[in-house]
């Protein structure tokens, strides 16, 4: 999923963010859950299977090795393509704890 497709449907999905704490620190989506993805298979109830989810990461590694795990476990997971680098090249809005502008780290 490209950001500014993300970007509309951000009512409609659950963006599980799976990068670490200073990564998530930094600046992060508004909507996001974040799970990182070494804590991924003990929070796994955390998501849910009735709604399409699109994992983040930095650059879309992570979350793309997140999606297909996911995927292979019936859920609904799409990739962020390009993770929060594109979304940060896209102009879209990045927060941090502050609900201020956040950077990608």
């Amino acid at each position: 999923m490209e950001p500014t497709e993300l970007d509309d449907q951000l009512d409609d999905v659950f963006v599980l963010d799976v990068r670490e704490d200073q990564e998530w620190d930094a600046g992060r989506i508004a909507q996001a859950v974040h799970i990182p993805m070494g804590q991924l298979n003990a929070r796994i109830d955390e998501i849910p299977k009735d709604t399409p989810i699109v994992c983040v990461c930095r650059s879309g590694s992570r979350s793309r090795a997140v999606t297909d795990a996911l995927n292979r476990a019936d859920f609904q997971a799409h990739n962020l393509e390009g993770g929060m680098h594109a979304w940060e090249d896209a102009d879209l809005p990045i927060v941090d704890d502050d609900g201020d502008g956040g950077w990608v780290a």
